[in-house]
Order: structure tokens, then C-alpha cells, then sequence
């Protein structure tokens, strides 16, 4: 074992101030990028989860200092260089066109690589979560939306349409537009579920993460249901609206009501995978039986 190997890990402010032009060079990258995060994506609905992902990814981190510092082992230089070096190009692309989803994931290639630098294989290895936990921070592209969006308002109009039927309500639909009695409902974008699907995956993996930490086999398992109870607590709230359309008419579906309605969902699906947790308490004992 080599003795640099056995030299205490320095703390955070020193590390800074050893390597202050790398910690330079890393802000005049990072600032600008996250500037153009909150100004473009951040204040949008896909974004919205961005800044909560941001936070508890740095205290996902904070949290482990400790075992951080007692694990270090800096990495190769030719492995940080293998990663920074070709981030560092796809990053210069993303900027000079104007790329952000781009921009944002080759900036995370480049702080990975620095991490891989400073901490070493087995720190990266240890904080795989917080690592992935943090793509969520990246925006997702016009193209990737549309794409996902327009099965996600079919599928959501489709059901609503046919449970409404079934309990006796004159309901018909014509593409991803709803006619109930006199009203006309068109299932939008934000209608489909696609921003708090999102958003719940974010804060679900966040707390399976905390929760079930020793027991990865159980939380990729209890990650399953996620996107059913999603799709599920939007159904819903589509269903929801429609019915305050129907009862009271359609200023009262587009007012406050329709924020309601989406607090509503949001709290049925976050309310949904704490049930589904609870109800799968023998499989959660089943799963993490020696699984560390």
C-alpha cells in the first residue's frame, strides 16, 4: 500500500484551495450552463423538479462526506482525462449551437470525470445513485417531449372516456379532444401527465433511495410501479376535471379548480408508491435478505 494511500483525506475548503484554478475553470463552465438551466428549463413545467433534484443531490453527497474522505483514492490520470477530455468537446458543440440538454449532460460527464479524479473507482462506484439521481437535472429535449406526449394523451383520453361511459355520463371523444354534455375538452400537453411523471419519478427514486438503501433488489422492484401510479393518478385527474366541467361548468374547470386538480394527482401518486411500499413490507423482507 502506498503511503499517499495512508494520508488522511484533506477536507472540502483545503481541496479547494490546492486545486483554485481548477475550481475557476469548473465555475466558468458551470455557472453560465446552469444559468441557461433556470432560465429555460427550470421555469418551464418539464423543469420544474429541477432545482429539488439539484439540492437533495448535493446533500446526497454532503451526507457522505465522511465515508468520501475515508475512501478517496484518486483515480488515473489517464481514466480523468479519458472522460473529461471528450465531455470538454461535446460540451464546447452544446454551447456554440445552443444544445442544452447536450451542454448539461456532457458538463455532467466533465464533473464526473473530476470526481473519478479526486475520489477514486470506488467512490464513484459507492455514490452510483447521487450520480444518476442528478440526470434528472438535465432538460429534456423538445423532440423526446413531443414524442412521449402524444401516447400519453391518447392513452389518458381513451381511459377517461371509457370509465366515464360506463358510469353513465355523455361523454364521446374525437382524438385526444372529450365532449361532455355541451363542453368541449381538449387533453393537452400538461394534461398528459408527462411533467409530473417526471417530477414523481424524481421524488420516488429519492425516497426509495433513502429509504431502502441496503436493499437494492427491493427498490429496483418498488421502481416498477412508478410509472403505473403515475399514469394511474393522472388518469384521475383528467377524470376529475372532466366531472367539474360536467357539474359546474368550464370557468371552474379552468380556474383554480384546475390547479387544484393537479395538486390533487400529485398527492394521490406520491400517497400511491407510500402504499405500495407498505403493502410489499413481505417482499421488501424476501428481497433484502443478504443484499447489502
Amino acid at each position: 500500500m502506498s503511503t499517499q494511500a495512508l494520508r488522511p483525506a484533506p477536507g472540502l475548503a483545503a481541496l479547494l484551495r490546492q486545486h483554485w484554478p481548477l475550481v475557476i475553470g469548473v465555475l466558468a463552465l458551470l455557472v453560465p450552463t446552469m444559468v441557461a438551466v433556470a432560465r429555460d428549463s427550470w421555469t418551464g413545467e418539464t423543469g420544474v423538479h429541477g432545482p429539488i433534484v439539484l439540492a437533495t443531490g448535493i446533500w446526497l453527497f454532503a451526507r457522505r462526506w465522511a465515508e468520501l474522505r475515508a475512501i478517496r483514492r484518486p483515480g488515473s490520470a489517464a481514466g480523468m482525462a479519458a472522460l473529461i477530455v471528450p465531455a470538454l468537446a461535446v460540451y464546447a458543440f452544446g454551447r456554440a449551437f445552443d444544445f442544452l440538454a447536450i451542454e448539461v449532460l456532457a458538463l455532467g460527464g466533465v464533473l464526473l470525470g473530476l470526481f473519478y479524479g479526486f475520489f477514486g473507482l470506488e467512490a464513484a462506484r459507492r455514490m452510483w445513485f447521487p450520480l444518476v439521481y442528478l440526470l434528472f437535472v438535465v432538460p429534456i429535449p423538445g423532440w423526446v417531449i413531443d414524442s412521449i406526449t402524444g401516447p400519453l394523451k391518447s392513452y389518458v383520453s381513451v381511459s377517461a372516456t371509457w370509465l366515464l361511459t360506463h358510469a353513465g355520463y355523455p361523454i364521446v371523444r374525437e382524438g385526444v379532444t372529450l365532449y361532455v354534455a355541451q363542453y368541449q375538452l381538449l387533453v393537452e400537453d400538461a394534461c398528459a401527465g408527462l411533467n409530473s411523471l417526471i417530477s414523481l419519478t424524481a421524488i420516488s427514486l429519492f425516497y426509495i433511495y433513502i429509504s431502502h438503501n441496503a436493499s437494492w433488489r427491493y427498490a429496483l422492484f418498488l421502481m416498477l410501479w412508478i410509472v403505473p401510479v403515475a399514469l394511474l393518478a393522472n388518469l384521475v385527474r383528467v377524470i376529475i376535471l372532466v366531472l367539474i366541467t360536467y357539474h359546474f361548468g368550464n370557468a371552474a374547470a379552468q380556474g383554480f379548480l384546475h390547479s387544484t386538480a393537479g395538486l390533487v394527482m400529485f398527492a394521490t401518486a406520491l400517497i400511491g408508491i407510500f402504499l405500495v411500499d407498505s403493502v410489499m413490507s413481505p417482499v421488501r423482507k424476501l428481497l433484502s435478505g443478504g443484499a447489502r
